[in-house]
């Protein structure tokens, strides 16, 4: 599970700074992976190598909506659901998260990483399969490029 500290500016002009909540289960990982042809490292693999603004955001935001929820209080509970993931959507946190994922490798490579429900050397592997993909990439840690013809 990975509590993310998000700083922004909400609806009303405050100043907030709240913890979120990202977890994905081994369940969860595999119903994933066997809803793609090439699993869901193969997505991972052909969307980021197509530099595709378009796919490349609409990962991201499946990826989000698919880890987010609400911990529980006493910690023994990961509560998901559709309104859930949607009143985050909604909010400028959703925002300032999104923005980093598209426009950031390292951080992107981190998040997932995070979320993930990996052993230790899957991560070693992940990890490994991002930072060879960035060094590749000529817009040096740039996930993808943010114009004004993408709509962002």
């Amino acid at each position: 599970m990975l509590k993310k500290t998000i700083k922004y500016v909400d609806y009303n002009g405050q100043d907030r700074e709240e913890d979120f909540y990202f977890d994905l289960s081994e369940a969860e990982l595999i119903e994933m992976d066997v809803n793609e042809p090439d699993g869901f490292e193969g997505k991972m693999k052909r969307v980021m190598g197509s530099h595709d603004g378009k796919q490349i955001m609409a990962m991201f935001k499946d990826f989000i909506r698919a880890s987010y929820g609400e911990k529980s209080p006493d910690g023994k509970y990961f509560d998901k659901s559709e309104e859930i993931s949607r009143r985050f959507e909604h909010t400028k946190a959703y925002n300032v998260l999104f923005m980093e994922l598209c426009t950031d490798a390292k951080k992107a490579a981190d998040f997932v990483s995070s979320v993930m429900p990996f052993s230790n050397d899957q991560r070693k592997e992940f990890d490994k399969m991002v930072g060879d993909m960035t060094e590749k990439d000529d817009t040096e840690t740039k996930v993808m490029p943010i114009t004004d013809n993408q709509g962002v």
